[in-house]
């Protein structure tokens, strides 16, 4: 079991789109508007910027950013992974399936989440970042690392993530694809169905998502 992080294991784009404004106000340049946010959601955050805010001193966002970004964890406002989520993951631990973390975040960006103590740190067995793999989704070489170093072949993975760029790289990958439609971002329409096995209205479901996928494998010809 694979899963994004970015509205798939927690609820982050209003967070991120009020953060990222709260940056913008400190260096003093307007806001920007949801609707821009919503539109390049999903893009690494430095190669969105440009789009968001024309002319921005990358280099100085990138500071004031990550300061942001420290507080907004520290006071619960980012990040926060719910009961029901933690749940779902423990019961994939639970019946031997490793579950990692891909995210095209950067080290930075999930450095909490790789803390010890981290409410992650006994469920998954390895987070994949942009400090630790070569390449970004949509481009399915981005699991290239994670495959390499697990040894477990791609077609029995199942990535879950809420982009159309999530399932195209799971699907250039081999793997299977879930999309999570909980935050409400996208619909099924957004995506290109040819990537997709499953939709989940909410991360919880994933667990009963992924059993059917395994039924279905287990009753298919040589399953």
């Amino acid at each position: 079991m694979i899963v994004d992080v970015d509205d798939t294991l927690c609820l982050t784009q209003a967070a991120s789109f009020a953060l990222e404004n709260e940056v913008l106000a400190q260096m003093g340049r307007p806001p920007m508007p949801r609707a821009l946010h919503l539109s390049t959601w999903g893009q690494p955050l430095l190669d969105a910027m440009p789009t968001r805010s024309p002319g921005l001193d990358l280099a100085r966002f990138s500071a004031l950013y990550q300061a942001a970004l420290e507080r907004y964890v520290a006071d619960g406002r980012l990040d926060v992974i719910p009961p029901d989520n933690l749940r779902a993951l423990d019961e994939f631990v639970l019946t031997g399936r490793a579950v990692f973390l891909l995210t095209s975040r950067t080290e930075d960006e999930v450095r909490h989440m790789l803390e010890p103590d981290h409410v992650l740190a006994e469920r998954v067995s390895g987070i994949y970042h942009a400090g630790n793999t070569r390449f970004r989704k949509p481009d399915p070489r981005a699991f290239d690392e994670l495959l390499a170093t697990t040894g477990i072949p791609p077609e029995q993975c199942v990535y879950v993530g809420d982009s159309p760029g999530d399932a195209v790289a799971a699907g250039g990958a081999g793997m299977h694809f879930v999309g999570c439609l909980q935050s409400g971002v996208r619909t099924p329409e957004d995506f290109d169905l040819r990537h997709v096995d499953a939709f989940i209205d909410a991360f919880p479901d994933i667990v009963e998502a992924v059993h059917r996928l395994d039924r279905a494998r287990l009753s298919a010809p040589g399953g």
